[in-house]
């Protein structure tokens, strides 16, 4: 009989955990699970068989009170056997007591619906080469009083607590190490000292993502997207390149600017949490972080 293990994952499988889900078609960030580490070390388990990993899962643990499921892969060979499960077991005993949330894709829905899970919103991915708005004249304007600056020059202080706007509990390290890694940008939109706006982008297999998105108005969304797009590899100058942004569908405002900038649905992921929706400043959320760690 073949043996099958559930342990925490190390830092060769959280780049494994890297590749599968590329191989899904998920375009996970490069360097994402430096990142991901941080924000709950123990949150990552694999699952072996007979000594090889053939699966994964993610069960961050954010405060008290909340975590969230990611990374829920088993590979091709070994799916419908019943080891994917039994990670799936392991995850939400990990979380056992919170409220969990996660993005599942269409194909899982249902079966997390037997897990108690309740669909509150669709994030849509959302490609392309963003265009200058309509009646704009000039690219990348945020508006009037605000300025569009590099987010890691404000006190960090002032980041963690705008993140908390949209994040149902702190996630301070995760923060600090998602907006710092070298490779991506991070600008904020700042009106008279107050952070009115927050974009990271970062370099992928596919379309360079950007997540989160918060913005006070759709003109500064517009403009964290255009200016980001443009620090794209391979830009044209004055230009911008290949983005993708996790849009939530929960926000009609969101879904009208990345149409308008040119950016066509490519996948869908429904938000799901096991009890009610935290709330969060869905208003101002045009872009999620990441569907892996929310």
């Amino acid at each position: 009989m073949s043996a099958f293990e559930i342990a925490g994952a190390s830092a060769g499988d959280m780049e494994l955990f890297r590749a599968w889900s590329d191989d899904e078609g998920w375009n996970p960030g490069d360097t994402d699970r430096l990142a991901f580490a941080v924000a709950d070390p123990r949150g990552f388990l694999v699952g072996r068989l007979d000594g090889e990993p053939v699966a994964c899962v993610s069960a961050v643990r954010y405060g008290a009170g909340f975590g969230f499921v990611g990374f829920y892969i088993a590979r091709p060979a070994v799916r419908g056997q019943g080891y994917g499960i039994q990670l799936w077991h392991a995850a939400m005993a990990r979380l056992d007591g919170r409220l969990v949330g996660l993005d599942g894709v269409v194909a899982q829905q249902d079966n997390y619906r037997k897990s108690g899970f309740r669909s509150a919103w669709n994030n849509v991915r959302h490609e392309g080469v963003p265009a200058a708005p309509q009646g704009s004249g000039d690219f990348g304007s945020a508006g009037a009083g605000i300025e569009v600056i590099d987010a890691r020059s404000l006190p960090f202080a002032e980041l963690a607590a705008y993140d908390r706007r949209f994040f149902p509990e702190p996630r301070d390290s995760f923060l600090a190490a998602w907006t710092g890694l070298p490779g991506r940008t991070a600008l904020a939109a700042v009106r008279d000292g107050r952070v009115e706006g927050l974009g990271v982008i970062r370099p992928c297999s596919a379309a360079s993502r950007i997540g989160p998105l918060y913005a006070a108005t759709p003109a500064v969304a517009a403009a964290l997207i255009q200016r980001l797009a443009a620090t794209v590899p391979g830009a044209p100058d004055g230009g911008a390149g290949p983005v993708a942004v996790d849009v939530p569908d929960a926000n009609p405002a969101a879904l009208a600017l990345v149409s308008g900038l040119g950016l066509v649905p490519t996948f869908e992921a429904a938000r799901m949490y096991t009890g009610p929706a935290p709330e969060v400043d869905l208003p101002g959320l045009y872009g999620v972080t990441s569907l892996e760690l929310g």
